[in-house]
């Protein structure tokens, strides 16, 4: 197995705590960098190309909106166009966002169908990406014999232990904890669709099997939490203040800022009855799950075990890996 990234740009970094570097081939490179991705695609000579690169960050868009569709939509094209060159390849699987729809008027969830855009730096570049994949797999991967089945897949906004981003809410929440301060929100009254990260990360794993063995599959797909688990920003923060123990709650930030989506649910219909992928952690369980990792990895447990022993309790879950 062969990952190409850049360096971790957070301290602490998961990549690094976890020691992932030792259990795979880790290779460093932007992929704004077309000959650095055909150079290490081409070494690594997969069968199978997992896509997440990403500038994914709402707020950073607006103070690096070139950086950002240079990576998400250019940086899209390279992998695309790299993999595509070797036979090897087989299947890709390109995660976008559920940020990539146009937003609508009304209240329902978004489908596949739905068309795409958006009105910020990051929601936009999700859109042009997953244009960018669709016109790679209609006019390079389907004429192909045997056909590259290449999806993309959009998830909800996911939640988990080992995050340490800025402006990412559960990260957001840790530091405000170990503070002793309330925490500062943007939007509070934002709505969206809060999931796992285990539980979007399996789905990809059962697209790509799928798309292994049935080419047909090659198409988009969303991969979100129940309709319930959609909640306001003020009401997750609540939860889990509410977990960690905090009476401090949280507090409007003050002065102008960017605008972003008001309410995101996804409609993960297709996925549940096509794939036969559905959410295995409850939210109320996936927070429990997240506040527990940021605990223990405070004092001091290792996060690799931490780590695996939350994916093994998933997999219980269900018997197994993506069902």
């Amino acid at each position: 197995m062969t990952g190409l990234a850049l360096a971790p740009d957070t301290e602490p970094s998961l990549f690094a705590r976890s020691r992932l570097g030792e259990r795979l081939t880790s290779r460093l490179g932007d992929v704004r960098d077309l000959a650095a991705i055909r150079r290490v695609i081409a070494e690594a000579n997969p069968e199978i190309v997992l896509h997440l690169a990403a500038q994914a960050l709402v707020r950073r868009s607006y103070a690096d909106p070139v950086g950002t569709f240079a990576t998400n939509v250019l940086g899209t094209a390279h992998v695309l166009e790299a993999a595509r060159a070797l036979d090897a390849v087989r299947v890709i699987v390109s995660v976008t966002s559920d940020k990539c729809y146009l937003a609508h008027a009304h209240a329902a969830p978004y489908r596949e169908t739905d068309p795409l855009g958006g009105a910020d730096p990051y929601s936009s570049s999700k859109a042009a990406a997953e244009l960018v994949t669709a016109a790679y797999r209609q006019a390079y991967c389907t004429p192909r014999t045997p056909p590259l089945a290449l999806a993309s897949a959009r998830a909800g906004n996911v939640i988990g232990g080992g995050d340490w981003a800025a402006d990412r809410l559960l990260p957001d929440c840790v530091r405000a904890f170990l503070a002793g301060r309330p925490v500062a929100l943007r939007h509070p009254d934002a709505v969206r669709p809060w999931q796992h990260v285990l539980e979007p990360l399996a789905g990809y794993l059962l697209l790509a099997e799928r798309l292994w063995r049935e080419p047909g599959f090659a198409e988009a797909w969303n991969f979100g939490p129940a309709d319930a688990d959609a909640l306001p920003v003020a009401a997750m923060v609540e939860r889990a203040a509410r977990r960690w123990g905090s009476a401090l709650g949280w507090t409007a930030q003050a002065g102008e800022h960017p605008p972003e989506t008001a309410e995101l649910r996804l409609d993960s219909t297709k996925a549940r009855t096509r794939l036969g992928w559905g959410p295995r952690l409850p939210l109320d369980l996936a927070l429990d799950w997240t506040i527990e990792w940021y605990r223990r990895a405070d004092a001091g447990e290792a996060a690799q075990a931490l780590v695996e022993a939350q994916i093994a309790a998933y997999e219980a879950r269900a018997g197994g890996a993506g069902a």
